[in-house]
C-alpha cells in the first residue's frame, strides 16, 4: 500500500508552517505513516504569481495525485496600490479568477481529491506599523500597507469561489476575529503567525479533513505495525502489503 500524499499549497504562511511551533508540524505528526504531507510554500507570492506552478507541482498525468490540497492565499494579493507593497496586488476579481483556474486544474488532476481553501488571516495594521518602524525606523511608510477591511473582502471572495466550486473551505479572517485580543494572540507582526495563530489553522484544518472521511485515525498504516510482525516468519506480515502494491 502506497502512502498517501496531502499537499499544503500557498504563500508565506505555508512556507513557515513546517517550522517550529507551525500548523504543517502537528499535521505531519498526525498522519505519521498514514499520509505525506508535502509542504508547497512560497513567501511573498499571490495568486498571480502561483498558477505559473501549477503544472509543476500538480502534473495532469500523475498516476499518484494527492488526497487532499489545502490552497492558502490572499495576504499578499490584498497588498494596496500605491504603498509599500504594491508589486503584490492581485485585484480581488482577478484573485477570484486564479482560485476559480487553480481548483479547476486540481480537479482535473483528480476528480476525487479533497481541496480545502484558506482564506487569508485579519490584518492588524498596528502590528504591520510596528514591524516597519523595527524595519526602517523613522523612514517607515506612514501609511499601512494593507488593511483588515481590504484583506476582509479578499476572505469573502475566497469563501464565494469555494462555494461556487463545491470545495471546502476555511474562513481564518473570520474565526480569528472571534477571539478577542487576536491582533497579538494570533499574529506576530500584524500578518504572519504566532504559535497560537498556528494552532488555530491547525485545528481548522484536521476539523476539515476529519469531515471530508481523511480523520488520520481511520487511515491505514503503509506497513504492518511492529506487534504485527510475527518474529518467526516476518515476511507474513508483508505478503498482503506486497499484493496490495501489485494490484
Amino acid at each position: 500500500m502506497m502512502r498517501q500524499k496531502i499537499v499544503l499549497f500557498g504563500d508565506s504562511l505555508t512556507e513557515q508552517s513546517i517550522r517550529e511551533n507551525g500548523w504543517g508540524v502537528p499535521l505531519a505528526n498526525a498522519y505519521s505513516r498514514r499520509a505525506d504531507v508535502l509542504v508547497r510554500g512560497y513567501g511573498g507570492y499571490n495568486t498571480r504569481w502561483a498558477l505559473f506552478l501549477l503544472h509543476h507541482l500538480f502534473p495532469l498525468d500523475s498516476t499518484k495525485p494527492p488526497v487532499a490540497t489545502t490552497i492558502f492565499f490572499g495576504a499578499n494579493d490584498a497588498a494596496l496600490t500605491g504603498r509599500t507593497s504594491e508589486r503584490q496586488h492581485v485585484p480581488v476579481q482577478e484573485y477570484k479568477e486564479n482560485l476559480r483556474k487553480t481548483v479547476l486544474h486540481l480537479k482535473d488532476c483528480s476528480p476525487i481529491m479533497e481541496i480545502v481553501l484558506i482564506t487569508p488571516p485579519p490584518l492588524c495594521e498596528e502590528g504591520r506599523q510596528a514591524y516597519a518602524i523595527s524595519l526602517y525606523g523613522e523612514n517607515a511608510s506612514k501609511l499601512p500597507e494593507r488593511t483588515n477591511e481590504v484583506t476582509g473582502q479578499y476572505a469573502n471572495a475566497c469563501v464565494e469561489i469555494a462555494k461556487e466550486m463545491g470545495v471546502w473551505y476555511i474562513n481564518l479572517w473570520s474565526k480569528m476575529q472571534e477571539t478577542d485580543g487576536w491582533q497579538k494572540k494570533f499574529l506576530s507582526d500584524g500578518l504572519h503567525l504566532t504559535a497560537e495563530g498556528n494552532t488555530v489553522v491547525y485545528e481548522e484544518v484536521i476539523k476539515v479533513f476529519n469531515e471530508a472521511g481523511l480523520s488520520p485515525d481511520k487511515m491505514p498504516f503503509d506497513f504492518p505495525h511492529h506487534s504485527k510482525i510475527d518474529y518467526k516468519h516476518p515476511e507474513r506480515a508483508f505478503q498482503q502489503n506486497i499484493c496490495d502494491i501489485q494490484l
